[in-house]
């Protein structure tokens, strides 16, 4: 029941996921943005949930009154909002620039609670299948962005925004559903005070004394960046890329429907995979895929070839996203794992954020050709981080 409940909150979040990043630069661009500036707007909305998150994270940490389900219940209401918002104000740009914005950061800034409220329940006794959950969650991508590309192309982009509103209805009603049972672990009759037990796990744990103690998670944070600059500029300016090969917005929909439907065998089977395979191993395999996925766009010509890179997250972020869960769960003092599951998500938005800039610019100045080059440069240094941060892990006998 647990896991269903937990899965249910994955589709509806992914669902969303797809209408308002991987269709980003469609609504955008269509409402009268250039690349640049749908480049600025996606940056600023990156650097905001870059420094959000930690921030949420160490709040939540604290184990006061805001909790991991009462942040995602926030999320989803501002979400909600937003997105109505946008349906019945005028198209102003302005107006549109702060409110998607707004919805686009608050998104991505609740993806890491996400995860981390999967290792509360599951260490409160719930009995939650994160990897098939994770898995569904990126079907329920998979199959929206495949009706969603032709759903836009007929119908307008205004069909980006009603998903976006069922999908925030249906994940307010789960999480009405979804309250932790009550163990000895949250003190109940444990007469421990707060202050006790945030002596013993270290829970005010402030940035310096962090990055202190995980300095291969730190340096393991830059190649990830690195990973997500070139991970982001696909996935962001995918319809420019398609149109280039000629391809429209139907396209596009297939597109992200293959590498998302790709993800589901290998998060449900991560599990099972991370007995035979360490997470740091895996970790760097999938920075190995996230190069060979995007050098295979600079010589692409024609949409097979998209296809096929497309089919590389199967091995890239279908890999990276449970391994880095994994890593972080199985490394860090409870206490701070939601600021570590944070932190990830913060570099992969500080990768977005470069690309956003980066990406917009060369568009409006150069070709795509261009950006892929800088981008799969970009990936290539973050494998090599990757990879000595990870040789690092396992020279201090960190078993993952």
């Amino acid at each position: 029941m647990w896991t269903i409940k937990y899965t249910l909150l994955n589709v509806s979040y992914f669902a969303a996921f797809c209408t308002v990043h991987a269709y980003a630069a469609v609504y955008l661009l269509e409402k009268g943005f250039t690349n640049t500036e749908v480049g600025i707007l996606l940056a600023v909305a990156n650097i905001l949930s870059a420094v959000l998150q930690p921030v949420v994270a160490g709040i939540i940490d604290r184990k006061g009154r805001l909790t991991n389900r009462g942040f995602i219940f926030i999320s989803v209401g501002v979400i909600l909002a937003g997105s109505v918002a946008l349906m019945i104000a005028p198209d102003e740009k302005i107006l549109i620039f702060i409110v998607y914005a707004l919805i686009y950061l608050i998104q991505f800034t609740y993806q890491p609670v996400m995860t981390a409220l999967c290792f509360e329940y599951k260490k409160a006794g719930c009995d939650i299948f994160y990897g098939l959950a994770r898995g569904l969650g990126s079907a329920s991508f998979a199959v929206t962005s495949m009706f969603v590309g032709g759903l836009v192309e007929k119908g307008g982009v205004t069909v980006l925004l009603l998903i976006n509103i069922a999908t925030m209805i249906l994940s307010a009603v789960v999480l009405l559903f979804f309250g932790k049972p009550r163990t000895a672990a949250d003190g109940a009759g444990s007469g421990e005070s707060e202050e006790e037990s945030i002596s013993q796990t270290g829970s005010k744990n402030g940035i310096r004394s962090f990055v202190r103690e995980y300095p291969a998670f730190m340096l393991f944070l830059v190649g990830t960046i690195c990973f997500f600059f070139a991970h982001n500029m696909i996935n962001d300016f995918m319809i420019q890329i398609i149109r280039s090969l000629g391809g429209k917005e139907t396209e596009l929909g297939i597109a992200n429907f293959l590498q998302a439907i790709l993800e589901l065998p290998v998060m449900a089977l991560i599990g099972v995979v991370l007995k035979k395979i360490s997470a740091n191993r895996l970790l760097v395999f999938s920075g190995v895929a996230f190069l060979v996925k995007i050098l295979i766009l600079v010589f692409a010509g024609g949409m097979a070839q998209m296809y096929l890179s497309q089919s590389f997250q199967l091995f890239a972020y279908a890999v990276f996203i449970p391994a880095g869960a994994y890593y972080v769960s199985n490394n860090m003092k409870e206490a701070d794992q939601v600021k570590g599951q944070a932190f990830i998500t913060s570099a992969i938005t500080i990768g977005g954020v470069f690309s956003n800039f980066i990406s917009g610019m060369i568009l409006d100045r150069s070709n795509i050709t261009t950006m892929l080059i800088v981008g799969s440069a970009v990936c290539a240094v973050g494998v090599v981080l990757t990879f000595f941060a990870m040789r690092k892990r396992s020279k201090a006998d960190i078993v993952l």
